[in-house]
């Protein structure tokens, strides 16, 4: 049995007031779509289509870094049933097709596959994903007789009776894939908006089931900035629940925000106002924050992270950075390194027990074990037009106010003196010393006073 997914994800969101699909509104810094996607992706269907509409180029741009997944344009936002039409090559391909909504970012795998075997052993034409909710207003209500599913019943069409009903349409819907190429052409426009709407579908389809979701935030979207924020609280609060479940501490959770796919380990703490995002892991015993921003990143275990901006890039166990340190992509940190304050490293690998203690930058640079840094010194690896590396062998002292001018090479055991501007390789166990020669002037200070008065 081959199943596929069509996601609708053409829509413009006036009311968000942006220029952007609403799709690609970011819930904890992840569009909506991306959330919709990973599900269908950990379901694992044959084929997944995303179809779209209004600023197709966004959302072709950001699906396009999905593998297996074929885009389906709308030209004219005429309605979900016309969007879905926009998919027939897909649905003729299937035995069975999901539909979901771009920007009912809460969908999960267990209801996708528990609706997905009531669609199966009830041998239904069409099955709708509903949820029971607190509030249902504004969504189509679930009419049953006798237990089974008859309609769906828009909320300004409700008897008083019905209005009072708390399951409601989530708009995920299974179907037989041959059933609805057969009723997708009977869809007509007699109605106040003038589209297609896939409702219509359920109510031409004469084998109809309805499966209950346990969870009732798939039903949640966002038309408004507003509902926007309230979808980000709840991701939020949902995640560090989750941490907190699998060992995580929080002394508090002001300004934390955590991403939905990121990993932390037991017995590390999130100190405030830090971000943590992408696909990072982060091992156990850490310290991370306050106000550190990790984004792509591997963490080691007994890690601490204070103040430090981190992209891309693995630190190993037992290492220390901060406060005010940031590393760029391409960093690979090695095991009990210690970077202080006011270091910058980007796409460089630093060797075991390394120190690099204030004031530093190192770009494109392999240094070996057991290197310190003094103060203030600069590897230089851009001349305008090309990137070049230096290589530090282990155990090499780097002078305070030292300039390493790339492509140069320093040996193990090797020591550059402070304030030297290195352009040619120092070979292992040397001295480097590159300096101007001093001139003294006595008694400038008092004459150039002089001068100025």
């Amino acid at each position: 049995m081959k199943t596929a997914c069509i996601i609708l994800a053409g829509g413009a969101g006036k009311r968000m007031k942006s220029e952007r699909p609403k799709v690609l509104a970011e819930v904890l810094c992840k569009p909506m779509l991306g959330w919709v996607l990973d599900a269908a992706e950990q379901f694992g269907f044959d084929e997944i289509a995303v179809v779209t509409g209004f600023r197709a180029d966004l959302t072709g741009a950001y699906v396009s870094s999905r593998q297996n997944v074929t885009i389906c344009h709308q030209p004219e936002q005429k309605g979900t049933g016309d969007a879905v039409r926009c998919a027939a090559e897909v649905i003729s391909r299937c035995d069975n097709v999901c539909v979901l909504n771009g920007d009912a970012p809460f969908i999960d795998v267990e209801t996708l596959k528990a609706s997905l075997e009531l669609h199966q052993t009830s041998g239904s034409d069409v099955t709708v994903i509903t949820a029971a909710i607190d509030d249902p207003q504004g969504y189509g209500r679930i009419i049953r007789k006798n237990g089974e599913f008859t309609a769906i019943r828009e909320q300004k069409d409700c008897s008083p009776e019905e209005a009072e009903i708390c399951e409601v349409n989530s708009g995920a819907y299974w179907f037989n894939a041959a059933k609805l190429s057969e009723t997708l052409p009977k869809l007509s426009t007699n109605n106040a908006a003038g589209e297609y709407y896939l409702t219509d579908c359920v109510e031409i389809m004469q084998r109809r089931s309805a499966y209950t979701s346990p969870n009732p935030d798939i039903v949640l979207g966002a038309n408004t900035r507003g509902a926007l924020l309230e979808l980000n609280q709840l991701a939020r609060i949902r995640k560090l629940s989750q941490l907190m479940e699998e060992g995580v501490s929080f002394i508090t959770i002001d300004g934390i925000i955590i991403g939905s796919d990121v990993k932390i380990g037991c017995d590390t703490t999130i100190l405030p106002n830090t971000v943590i995002l992408g696909n990072t892991v982060i091992g156990k015993g850490c310290v991370i924050g306050a106000n550190s921003h990790i984004e792509n990143c591997k963490i080691g275990n007994n890690v601490q992270l204070n103040n430090v901006q981190a992209y891309d890039s693995v630190v190993e166990d037992d290492v220390k950075i901060g406060p005010f340190a940031q590393l760029r992509p391409g960093t690979t940190i090695r095991q009990g390194v210690k970077i202080g304050d006011f270091v910058e490293i980007k796409n460089s690998d630093i060797g075991v027990n390394t120190a690099v203690a204030h004031l530093t930058y190192v770009g494109d640079s392999d240094v070996g074990r057991g290197v310190n840094f003094g103060c203030g010194c600069v590897t230089a690896n851009y001349d305008g037009i090309n990137k070049f590396r230096t290589k530090i062998g282990d155990h090499a002292f780097i002078g305070c106010n030292t300039n390493l001018i790339a492509p140069v090479e320093i040996g193990e055991n090797a020591t550059t003196a402070a304030g030297s501007t290195i352009t040619k390789p120092v070979p292992a166990n040397s001295l480097a010393v590159e300096r101007g020669q001093v001139r003294v002037i006595e008694n400038w200070g008092k004459n150039a006073l002089r001068k100025k008065k």
